[in-house]
């Protein structure tokens, strides 16, 4: 059995033992970017991410697919895409159930050259055991920001054969998470030597039916540990503001910091396509319309991308914005600065790492 070579007797105790204070002296912490900035009190984490919420700034996040390969240089070229535009960058998990580079090995990357990468893990594909060893993984190597995830069925990937695993869910793993840092120990009861520090948060759509039902899966998320949300696809206002006055009504506004998602469509046809294709996503015909009827329809897309973020901002309980633009990276940076939504702020990239100790 593969489990019966591990080391045994005083030798094991002696790999498991924690560093003591002296032993932890000759592995210091590098001033660099990548380092943890200092403990505040009241902060989950060590993270810029939660830093720049917690200042009250209006954030942006957008998210890159990790990489089809094993270049670490590929995952800094989509990154240094968002460089001055975005506080955060999710690396998506699998996302629609194929498979790519894994998020983890992302965050542990931009995590170093001083990025705020928000650690997507989805339970299709890990167990417990599996996601808490990642879990504390990911917060060695500096990541502070997790994102949980129920998952992609399989069935839509490139892997339609492999097996789901669903062990948890979104809301018993946010348990999970706050398990492992407020309490200090396994799912199992067995105690850490050392919790990871994470800023946590889940998703939500606003769109998926039963409305009125939204509002109450919010509320479990935060309860469960959610302290950030990010939203689905918002391409029509009236809907969120809805979800977004009872939020702030019941008080959820004020316990995690939501934040709605908005895209950029590069024609009529892809809007077509989300809409009869990834479940609960809702175009308003008026904008396919408007996509159609466009002489450059990419650009068009851009546009109502800008206008959506700037609406976004004028609701109440919001707190920051979510932009997804898949194969469109290049163009985040440019609709942020046009919708202003920053309101003059630039947000910290690694070219400026000298003023790591600032927001």
């Amino acid at each position: 059995m593969l489990g019966s070579d591990s080391p045994s007797g005083n030798r094991q105790g002696e790999m498991n033992k924690p560093l003591s204070h002296n032993e932890h002296e000759h592995h210091p912490h590098v001033d660099n970017p990548g380092s943890p900035m200092p403990v505040i009190e009241g902060h989950a984490s060590q993270g810029r991410f939660e830093r720049v919420l917690r200042a009250g700034h209006f954030v942006v996040t957008s998210e890159i697919a990790p990489p089809d390969s094993a270049d670490a240089e590929e995952v800094y070229r989509r990154a240094e895409l968002f460089d001055g535009s975005v506080d955060a960058i999710n690396a998506t998990d699998g996302s629609g159930g194929n498979c790519h580079m894994s998020s983890v090995a992302v965050c542990a990357l931009l995590s170093h050259v001083g990025y705020s990468p928000i650690f997507q893990i989805s339970c299709r594909d890990r167990n417990r055991i599996a996601i808490q060893g990642d879990i504390l993984g990911a917060a060695a190597m500096g990541v502070c920001n997790v994102l949980a995830l129920t998952g992609d069925d399989v069935s839509a990937g490139d892997h339609p054969e492999a097996k789901p695993v669903f062990d948890l869910d979104s809301i018993s793993l946010l348990t999970t998470i706050r398990t492992m840092r407020d309490d200090s120990m396994f799912l199992s009861g067995r105690k850490l030597d050392l919790a990871p520090k994470l800023f946590a948060g889940s998703t939500i759509n606003p769109f998926v039916p039963p409305e009125a039902s939204k509002v109450l899966q919010l509320r479990k998320k935060i309860a469960a540990g959610a302290q950030f949300i990010q939203s689905q696809y918002c391409f029509e206002m009236d809907t969120l503001k809805s979800m977004m006055k009872r939020a702030v009504d019941m008080g959820l506004a004020e316990k995690a910091f939501i934040l709605p998602g908005v895209g950029t469509l590069a024609s009529a046809k892809t809007a077509r396509w989300l809409t009869n294709n990834v479940p609960g996503v809702y175009i308003p015909e008026e904008i396919i319309q408007r996509l159609e009827t466009a002489k450059n329809q990419k650009k068009e897309g851009q546009k109502i991308c800008v206008e959506l973020m700037q609406q976004v901002k004028e609701i109440e309980g919001v707190s920051g914005v979510h932009v997804m633009a898949y194969r469109q990276e290049e163009y985040v940076s440019e609709m942020v600065a046009a919708s202003g939504v920053l309101g003059g702020r630039k947000a910290w990239a690694p070219s400026g790492w000298t003023d790591a100790s600032k927001v």
